[in-house]
């Protein structure tokens, strides 16, 4: 059964309005770009989920190869499903963002080619996953892939630092390239963000293992 109270899920109904509260109301406004640099802050809060939730689904697929534990497959499916969400909102909002800074929507950019290719390949695993009948076979496909795409995640965060790239890299080795009230806000931002992430991955877990459980129900009845 799903749990009637989650407090993380609470914590996110506080959180993202805060954290829209702090970005519009408390940081400054960026002098070159104006209004729209403010989408920066929930653009790189949205890509830190992402890159967290590949994490998560690539250690679950590694788990679930050494244990063959039907949870871990739960865990990597929600992980993967959430990720894509989450990558799907980084494309949106850096293209809102590119469009009067860039003059596109879109451009071949390093970092934006390796994203979008790391949407590509999460994407294909809930195809793979829905194509394959086979419970075991299916998780084992998704484990492996899972655990290849996630090889991409570093590859899109250093991009910008391999290759040409005109995305703009606030985060340097010497620094972190902005004023201190800019950084209470990316905080803040990054922390609601992360808060959501946790909430929608443990309703989606419950969720797969219902869907399990009623599955099991199914298969013993039609014995």
């Amino acid at each position: 059964m799903l749990k009637r109270f989650d407090p993380f899920a609470v914590l996110a109904l506080v959180g993202i309005p805060g954290a829209a509260a702090t970005v519009f109301f408390y940081a400054p406004l960026e002098r070159t770009m104006g209004v729209v640099q403010k989408i920066f802050y929930f653009h790189l809060g949205l890509a830190a989920a992402a890159f967290l939730s590949f994490f998560v689904a690539c250690v679950a697929g590694v788990l679930y190869l050494l244990r063959r534990q039907r949870v871990w497959d739960e865990r990597g499916t929600a992980a993967v499903e959430v990720g894509v969400l989450f990558t799907t909102l980084v494309l949106l909002t850096g293209s809102i963002w590119g469009r009067p800074i860039w003059n596109t929507w879109w451009t071949w950019d390093p970092r934006l080619t390796t994203s979008l290719i790391l949407w590509f390949i999460f994407t294909a695993c809930l195809i793979l996953r829905s194509a394959v009948e086979q419970e075991e076979k299916r998780a084992v496909f998704c484990a492996v892939m899972a655990i290849v795409g996630f090889v991409d995640v570093p590859v899109v965060f250093l991009s910008a630092r391999l290759w040409r790239s005109i995305h703009p890299t606030v985060i340097r080795s010497e620094g972190i390239a902005l004023e201190p009230a800019m950084i209470v806000t990316l905080a803040v931002s990054l922390a609601a963000m992360l808060i959501l992430w946790r909430a929608l991955f443990r309703l989606r877990c419950s969720i797969q293992r219902q869907e399990n459980t009623l599955l099991d129900l199914q298969q013993q009845l039609q014995r």
